[in-house]
């Protein structure tokens, strides 16, 4: 059997709402091998090193821990990025308009370029820029642009699971904002280039008091396999339903186990 989606909104209107409650129930109990080379391999609920050194968009050397007091988003990209880069500041900035929550006082922003060459210069010129296409004021005390050596971006990015690979001048790299806590622990991941402010919302919330879970991307990955034909998601039924099998027979078996002990006695 095959179930086809054309987008996420349609979950609910297709009937695949319950099928996909039940799949992160069985995501939150499996492991899933994480993948080597560039991607992101979500960190949740784990603390980023609150001692990596990088360079803001004075030149200053800082300690990372030193910048956050609040929620913050987190952005990994490159400033002569060809690619996703821009499309991803793109949708940051138009969520930033968006979303229920005031910047400075409920949250923060660190973008952190992964390109070694990248100076604090660009960086000044590309907080000037960003923050000027805003509609609503942005602190701009509360919007950090770093950049790193490669020691540095090494540490960030491994702590945050954000893996990428330097080809030439460019990279290859995904595409996500990461919303960590006050006290520096990975809250939620909010993959892609455009983004919802109430996901967004959410997100800083969790940030705020500790809460952290599989992004519903993950699950997605899990549940849904992309059919590049279609372009469309096709719920996988033979994995669920191999699990679900699975976890039903355990049970029975447990049952059974159960009912004999109780004869026996």
């Amino acid at each position: 059997m095959i179930i086809v989606i054309r987008n996420i909104a349609s979950f609910i209107g297709s009937g695949l709402l319950l099928p996909l409650i039940v799949c992160a129930f069985l995501f939150q109990n499996i492991v899933l091998a994480e993948e080597d080379g560039p991607g992101i391999n979500e960190r949740l609920g784990q603390t980023i090193d609150p001692d990596i050194v990088l360079f803001d968009e004075n030149g200053e050397s800082v300690v990372f821990n030193d910048l956050v007091d609040k929620p913050i988003i987190l952005a990994f990209v490159y400033y002569n990025c060809p690619g996703i880069c821009t499309p991803l500041l793109n949708g940051l900035l138009k969520v930033i308009d968006q979303v229920d929550r005031v910047p400075g006082k409920d949250y923060k922003i660190i973008t952190v370029s992964i390109n070694e060459d990248d100076t604090p210069e660009v960086a000044k010129q590309k907080k000037s820029n960003h923050l000027a296409q805003l509609k609503q004021k942005f602190p701009p005390d509360q919007w950090h642009w770093l950049t790193g050596d490669s020691v540095g971006i090494a540490e960030i990015t491994g702590s945050a699971g954000f893996g990428f690979q330097r080809t030439g001048d460019d990279f290859a790299h995904g595409a996500a904002l990461i919303t960590v806590s006050g006290d520096l622990k990975i809250a939620r991941y909010l993959h892609g280039i455009s983004f919802n402010p109430f996901d967004l919302k959410l997100a800083l919330i969790e940030a705020s008091e500790n809460r952290f879970g599989p992004s519903i991307a993950k699950v997605i990955k899990f549940c849904f396999s992309y059919d590049p034909e279609g372009r469309s998601y096709v719920f996988n039924v033979t994995r669920i339903s191999g699990i679900g099998i699975l976890l039903t027979l355990l049970a029975f078996a447990l049952y059974l186990r159960k009912t004999s002990v109780k004869t026996q006695s």
